[in-house]
């Protein structure tokens, strides 16, 4: 299990928004594919990300005295490139794991774009893709006799 790579663990077909992107879209988006996050591209570039916590802040509350009418005008104005974190972390699909793990925890994120020297996006690795190199390795040590869980 050393020497493991982004590119072995991530997910290579990523669902992306363009930075033109309406609100009300990407949130039916990332409920129909039940994904967490979007990278957010400007053509072929990476330019942002948005997350589902992203669109749940940026819902109204249930306090607001706005009709159902205006609340959907104006959360249809919004596009990703109002919302996104603007420049997200990236990491090469070269990049081992663990340094991948690392940066996650280091800055509190739960997915890092991957993208190439070019800066390309190639794939992306999540927290979840973390969880399954985990179980892999104590099914590993279980299949060895070196553990038992």
């Amino acid at each position: 299990m050393k020497d493991l790579l982004v590119k072995d663990w991530m997910t290579a077909r990523v669902i992306t928004v363009d930075v033109h992107t309406a609100l009300p879209d990407a949130h039916k988006l990332m409920r129909s594919h039940k994904i967490r996050r979007l990278p957010v591209m400007d053509g072929d570039t990476v330019v942002g990300i948005v997350t589902r916590s992203d669109i749940r802040e940026a819902s109204p509350s249930d306090a607001t005295s706005l009709s159902v009418w205006e609340l959907h005008y104006l959360l249809g104005k919004l596009t990703m490139g109002d919302m996104m974190t603007p420049r997200p972390f990236t990491i090469l699909p070269t990049a081992n794991i663990r340094d991948a793990a690392r940066m996650m925890d280091n800055h509190k994120i739960g997915g890092l774009p991957v993208v190439d020297t070019e800066g390309k996006l190639q794939g992306i690795i999540t927290e979840s893709d973390i969880f399954r190199i985990l179980i892999a390795w104590f099914d590993q040590l279980e299949a060895e006799g070196a553990v038992t869980i």
